[in-house]
């Protein structure tokens, strides 16, 4: 395996066990806090856990020339957030997190058309033998709103996409510091519009779990920014599927959802999805 498709794979895993927690932590104050709330403090606590370390960087942190792209990647992950969170707050937190488990069926099709990056036919089938091991592990949940929180889903996990295609088209220039810099900046001045016509009073645990998902958002947008500016998108994406792993524990420790016999067999085909497409390159 090359060393930046390694150091990138283990970098996003990093992530997604970040965003797994965060996923387990919006679970917990969503009968406490509203969404405005939610999505404004995740992205506030993470601006003020990063501030030490992004001040250790220099001025040079803010010069940019492609301040749109900053701004078009924040645009779309505040929507995707609240498109999460609403569904985190409907379903378990193992089947919630089948929203972002879409997203690397997604991202190879947009970076095909964006980047130029032609994913083998290798990559696609183990994308979509990934995909199948979520389906397996995680069946989407049935009823009368279950295509209404679909449609929410899929535009969450195509924003997600397009926000980790944005990470690689804009990491020739700007370095991993200054993506995770603008993005919590920007996230967290958008997000703040709507609190104050949605504020209710908040109880301590609450509190204390935004602090928690400051800090679970800051490593994990940095583990994220810097795993796609070392590989390519289509090439890693398919370890996004390993926060079924960490969402299926943190259901079963914290809220004592079940655990099948078909979530393990899907997360053995997951693993092995990810073991082909990581290691296509040295066949």
């Amino acid at each position: 395996m090359q060393p930046n498709l390694l150091k990138g794979a283990l970098l996003l895993l990093l992530a997604e066990a970040c965003f797994a927690g965060i996923g387990a932590l919006v679970k917990l104050t969503s009968d406490s806090a509203s969404h405005a709330q939610v999505v404004f403090f995740r992205n506030f606590f993470a601006l003020l856990v990063m501030l030490p370390w992004l001040w250790l960087q220099g001025k040079q942190l803010l010069y940019t020339k492609r301040w749109y792209l900053h701004l078009s990647r924040s645009v779309t992950g505040i929507i995707s957030m609240y498109c999460f969170f609403y569904v985190i707050s409907q379903l378990p937190l193992a089947q919630a997190m089948v929203v972002l488990l879409m997203s690397p069926f997604i991202v190879p099709l947009i970076a095909k058309f964006w980047l130029k990056e032609t994913a083998s036919r290798l990559t696609l089938f183990s994308i979509a033998l990934g995909f199948g091991g979520v389906l397996l592990a995680l069946p989407i949940a049935s009823g009368g709103g279950a295509f209404y929180l679909f449609l929410i889903a899929l535009l969450s996990a195509v924003l997600v996409a397009v926000t980790k295609t944005t990470i690689r088209y804009m990491s020739d220039t700007e370095p991993a510091a200054r993506i995770v810099f603008y993005f919590s900046l920007l996230t967290a001045i958008i997000s703040f519009v709507p609190v104050p016509f949605y504020w209710q009073e908040l109880p301590a645990v609450a509190w204390w779990a935004f602090g928690f998902m400051g800090v679970l958002a800051a490593i994990g947008q940095m583990a994220m920014t810097r795993a796609y500016a070392l590989a390519p998108a289509s090439d890693i994406g398919i370890w996004t599927y390993s926060s079924v792993i960490f969402a299926g524990l943190f259901g079963y420790l914290f809220w004592s959802e079940p655990v099948t016999m078909s979530w393990f067999a899907g997360v053995a085909i997951i693993f092995y999805a990810g073991y082909i497409s990581t290691r296509q390159r040295l066949w």
